[in-house]
């Protein structure tokens, strides 16, 4: 049975006071923007002659685009802007690999979600006289945007949920959902009109101190492909029940160590964890030095690190993978999680055992690498005889 997406829209109004209370956050990054200083990490393109000025960045020209150069993967975490707008400001605020962007249009009154449909929703408050706070939400397998009007307090936001397809091709579970996960660096910019002014811009997240956030690649990052349905049974999220909440995810697809090491020092000084977990190596880059690398730095930041052995895969890859991370493990004296060995057929850690994978269809190929409920469920079982100690808070 197909289960349909949520996707809801909502209007709210309220007090000033109300509507523009702060719920607690974690700051990852907050600048406020003005022509007194330099900001290096903000990248701007287009051919607009987009600039500082003495009350924010100015930005203008249709095209012209800003980019955030700190690049995030936390499973929970939002970015708010601090905007004015023209009174035919149409803007855009996106990830950089454009699986998500959500539109405010100013002479429309519209707010809209893409790749949500594109027909936008009316936001009959919105003024080009007025600043507005502009939110980004990402948690899990939901996105959000919010917008709030300073002045009068009023608010609107769309959210929606997305729905994995489980595997792919004949292996698929359902058609999905592809409610954007927003990777990897935020942008925004002008889609026509005339400038919009940013004067603040921050990144944050709900969790503050963990006892352990989970660093990874897609194993790490099952609401990409999880069914809705079945994402509370993602082996990332019986770790957190278990853990009463008290740890967050940072995965992302497709990447490797080099990602995972530039990402790491965007968010782990900011959210103090007592451990760390890493599952890497699915998509190759795994050396002695780069793993090396990346013990030390968590180490340099008071956690203890936990290097995993990454799961049994169709290409049996993760044989020569895991023996370099057993060695660095022996190096430095940490633990990790057996997860090739649930994983296997033999419980040997070669050959993989396709009943607790994804089925991956891709006509030329079959891949079984994503753990599916059954594998998530003994990988689960696997941190609780490999670290149990992370259970103990």
């Amino acid at each position: 049975m197909i289960r349909p997406a949520l996707f809801i829209l909502a209007f709210l109004c309220a007090s000033p006071e109300a509507s523009l209370r702060q719920e607690p956050a974690t700051v990852l990054y907050q600048r406020l923007l003005n022509q007194k200083e330099p900001y290096p990490e903000l990248l701007i393109s287009g051919p607009g002659d987009t600039r500082y000025g003495s009350d924010g960045l100015k930005v203008s020209g249709a095209g012209s685009r800003v980019r955030l150069n700190r690049y995030y993967s936390l499973a929970s975490r939002f970015i708010r802007y601090h905007v004015r707008f023209s009174a035919n400001t149409h803007a855009v605020f996106e990830s950089d690999k454009g699986d998500f962007r959500a539109y405010i249009d100013m002479a429309a009154k519209q707010i809209r979600m893409a790749p949500l449909p594109e027909e936008g929703k009316t936001a009959g408050f919105l003024d080009a006289g007025h600043d507005y706070i502009i939110e980004i939400h990402r948690d899990y397998q939901q996105s959000k945007i919010r917008v709030i009007d300073q002045n009068t307090g009023e608010s609107a936001e769309i959210a929606a949920t997305r729905d994995g397809r489980g595997g792919s091709g004949k292996g698929a579970e359902g058609p999905g959902f592809p409610v954007g996960l927003q990777y990897d660096y935020y942008c925004f910019g002008l889609v026509s009109g005339d400038p919009l002014l940013v004067k603040q811009i921050g990144v944050y997240s709900g969790a503050g101190d963990v006892s352990l956030l989970i660093y990874g690649d897609s194993i790490t990052e099952p609401e990409g492909y999880y069914p809705t349905a079945d994402f509370p049974q993602a082996w990332t999220q019986q770790v957190i029940r278990a853990m009463k909440g008290k740890a967050l995810c940072s995965g992302r697809g497709g990447t490797t160590i080099v990602q995972l090491l530039e990402r790491i020092k965007n968010e782990l000084p900011y959210i103090k964890a007592r451990y760390v977990m890493v599952t890497i190596g699915t998509n190759g880059r795994n050396t002695e030095e780069n793993l090396g690398e990346l013990v030390e730095y968590i180490r340099s930041q008071g956690a203890i690190p936990i290097l995993n052995n990454i799961p049994a895969n169709e290409s049996g890859t993760q044989v020569a993978v895991n023996a370099v991370i057993e060695k660095v493990r022996q190096k430095y004296g940490i633990k990790g999680c057996k997860f090739d060995l649930v994983t296997s057929i033999d419980k040997d850690g070669r050959e993989v055992d396709k009943t607790t994978m994804y089925r991956e269809d891709y006509e030329t190929k079959q891949i079984y690498h994503h753990p599916n409920v059954k594998g998530a469920g003994q990988m689960f079982q696997r941190t609780r005889i490999d670290v149990p100690e992370i259970y103990k808070l």
